[in-house]
């Protein structure tokens, strides 16, 4: 038996006490959960890229199912209602199989309509999904205490979760390592996105999100995805923030490397590579995510102090907003089913939010870490004209030598990101476990 299959039956235990729980705050006796539909673009009759509604891939493997519908009431078997419609002009979805279908009453549609005789009455049901799932007048009504209650709780992983993010992360990091191979060959950042997806072997549709392929100046653009088709005149720098999925789970990995192993760039790299292993093992019980976040501004500041590009203290820079100038971005955020998982802010399962620290508004997680969570740890440095024209405006140009920031602004940024989960004990770092086992 594979470990999906033996991880896979406490994990669906989980999902059905936690909806247990909210229906019964929200007051229903059924959660539905369509799986999504293709939207077409306007004036055109092209879809978009068809992407599964979260709610139902919590659930079961399935991200390739348009058209598909969930029921689940407590004390019964869930319902699978699998749209395989008749179909020549594409793949039809195959049968459902695998370790999962056991668990499943399953009903195959083969028109989207057809899963109105299969569906409970809606008066009694929590419909979570787009507007565009509606069949007739049956449609999503998203009700706040079941969403809220659902959502918060997935910021808690099963152990299920773990190993398709352990799965993700050995694609992902595959994947990096022959982007390395590339960038080290002179290849373009085109040439480099198509040497990764080859790797992964998955395509955009696939990705959890867009890769992020930046030589040079280009690391300075926090989600750059342009990807010029011929490679720079020098190469300098090369940083990558690409991801990979499995089972409907993200990986979220970011690397920095200099073209030159033996230059001051790849110094500040390995500096930050440090501080960022440090912070990796802050990811503990009962921390407070926003103190990681601020001890970061704290760690990276003294990187840019030991390299001569502020003349201030930590403190003073963090104080005055000068170390946001070069790491202008949140230290991280929850991940799993999507790679910016819900509730980051999340103060209960009823609802209400946890503030942003005052001057950090890009942060995406603010809650306490407890065991089961899954959080990114990605501090960067970056040489943004922009941002460092405003620390000048501001009245805080002492603070910083300007000669050292042209020398480095030719690399643009650093960046290094990790997916680590929390215990209780020490923290596991998925990605620095995927590199390991891939050496």
């Amino acid at each position: 038996m594979s470990n999906a299959a033996q991880l896979y039956p406490q994990h669906l235990a989980e999902l059905q006490r936690r909806t247990a729980d909210a229906l019964a705050r929200g007051g229903f006796d059924h959660l539905v959960v369509p799986s999504g539909t293709l939207h077409y673009q306007a004036f055109d009759d092209r879809d978009y890229p068809y992407a599964v509604n979260p709610q139902f891939k919590a659930w079961l493997p399935l991200t390739r199912t348009p058209g598909s519908w969930l029921v689940i009431t407590p004390g019964q078997k869930p319902k699978l209602i699998f749209l395989q419609p008749f179909d020549y002009w594409h793949v039809v979805p195959s049968a459902p199989s695998g370790y999962w279908v056991e668990h499943f009453d399953i009903v195959v549609i083969r028109q989207p309509e057809e899963a109105l005789q299969h569906l409970p009455g809606v008066a009694r049901s929590a419909v979570l999904g787009e507007v565009q799932s509606a069949l007739k007048d049956y449609a999503p009504n998203n009700p706040p205490a079941v969403v809220n209650y659902l959502e918060y709780h997935r910021g808690y992983k099963t152990p299920y979760e773990i190993a398709m993010m352990r799965e993700a992360t050995r694609i992902g990091v595959r994947a990096h390592r022959a982007a390395e191979r590339a960038f080290r060959a002179g290849a373009s950042e085109f040439g480099i996105h198509l040497v990764y997806c080859q790797a992964a072997g998955q395509d955009a549709n696939d990705l959890p999100y867009s890769n992020i392929i930046a030589l040079n100046e280009h690391g300075a653009v926090l989600h750059y995805t342009d990807r010029d088709r011929v490679p720079p005149k020098h190469l300098h720098s090369f940083l990558i923030d690409a991801g990979a999925s499995h089972h409907g789970y993200a990986s979220d990995i970011t690397r920095t490397y200099a073209f030159d192993a033996g230059s001051e760039f790849q110094a500040m790299v390995d500096a930050v590579d440090a501080a960022q292993q440090t912070m990796c093992d802050q990811v503990r019980a009962s921390t407070d995510y926003k103190q990681i976040h601020l001890d970061a501004h704290l760690a990276l500041a003294g990187i840019l102090k030991d390299f001569g590009v502020i003349k201030v203290s930590p403190e003073a820079a963090l104080a005055t907003g000068v170390s946001s100038a070069f790491f202008p971005h949140g230290i991280g955020h929850g991940i799993g089913l999507q790679v910016h998982d819900v509730a980051g802010f999340a103060a209960s399962d009823a609802g209400g939010t946890i503030a942003k620290p005052d001057g950090h508004p890009y942060l995406r997680l603010t809650r306490v870490l407890e065991p089961g969570m899954v959080v990114t740890i990605e501090p960067g440095l970056y040489f943004i004209d922009m941002l460092l024209d405003e620390v000048k405006k501001n009245g805080y140009a002492d603070s910083v030598d300007w000669a050292r920031v042209d020398a480095f602004k030719p690399f643009g940024g650093i960046r290094i990101e990790d997916d680590v989960a929390c215990t209780e004990a020490a923290p596991i770092n998925l990605t620095r476990e995927g590199f390991a086992a891939a050496a």
